[in-house]
């Protein structure tokens, strides 16, 4: 999974790269986030195509407030044309995959 910074992520949400994006927000010592990201590398296995990226909320001081981050884990799903969904209760894997795999599908089309 790739780590983006602020400046990174804030070119690939707002000026380019078009398309479907998923975001996970964490900081290194949560250990809830921890379970979040082995999750997340389960389904990148089985999904390697994912627009799965990771960026660590302590460093997204503008981003934070602009998306309004309530809490970590979160996964913040951006789809072009829609509103952003917050997902913040990672309950499985399988909850998680079934969210995040749309985004697979609309970047074949």
């Amino acid at each position: 999974m790739q780590e983006l910074t602020q400046q990174e992520l804030i070119v690939r949400v707002n000026e380019g790269e078009a398309g479907p994006l998923a975001v996970f927000m964490y900081t290194p010592l949560c250990g809830t986030c921890k379970v979040t990201e082995r999750m997340l590398d389960i389904i990148l296995t089985m999904k390697p195509n994912l627009p799965l990226v990771k960026s660590n909320i302590n460093f997204l001081p503008q981003i934070s407030q602009e998306w309004q981050i309530a809490s970590v884990p979160c996964i913040v799903i951006i789809e072009p044309g829609k509103e952003k969904e917050f997902m913040y209760r990672m309950q499985s894997v399988d909850e998680i995959y079934r969210r995040l795999k749309p985004l697979v599908e609309q970047e074949l089309e």
